[in-house]
This record gives structure tokens, C-alpha cells and sequence, in this order.
């Protein structure tokens, strides 16, 4: 059976380079083996996004 591990990130969307931070900070989980499943964006007072992650785990907790 497969199992997954998750992690959550948050994102504030305060300065002008917001978008391309978490663009790089993504590129860098999914380069680890993370997949975001899910985005939940903020639009009160621009507070930003929390993004949702899972990666498959191997059989005795070590990451695939």
C-alpha cells in the first residue's frame, strides 16, 4: 500500500517578488519529490496563499 508524508507552506503576498519566491521555494520542494495537491488563497487584505504538499514515503519512513 502506498503511503504519503505532507507539509504545509504559507505564503504572504507582501512584497512585489512574492509570486517568484514561491514560485522558487516550489520549484525546490518538487525537486525533493513534493507534489502540491491543493492552493488556498487569502484575497482579505492581500494576506497571501497556504499551499498543500504530499510526496510518497517508502516502507519504513524513509522518503521515495
Amino acid at each position: 500500500m502506498k503511503t504519503f508524508e505532507y507539509d504545509i507552506l504559507s505564503f504572504p503576498m507582501t512584497r512585489k517578488t512574492s509570486l517568484s519566491d514561491m514560485q522558487a521555494s516550489l520549484n525546490e520542494k518538487g525537486a525533493d519529490g513534493w507534489e502540491v495537491v491543493s492552493i488556498s488563497t487569502s484575497e482579505f487584505a492581500n494576506i497571501g496563499h497556504t499551499v498543500f504538499l504530499k510526496r510518497e514515503t517508502t516502507p519504513g519512513g524513509a522518503t521515495a
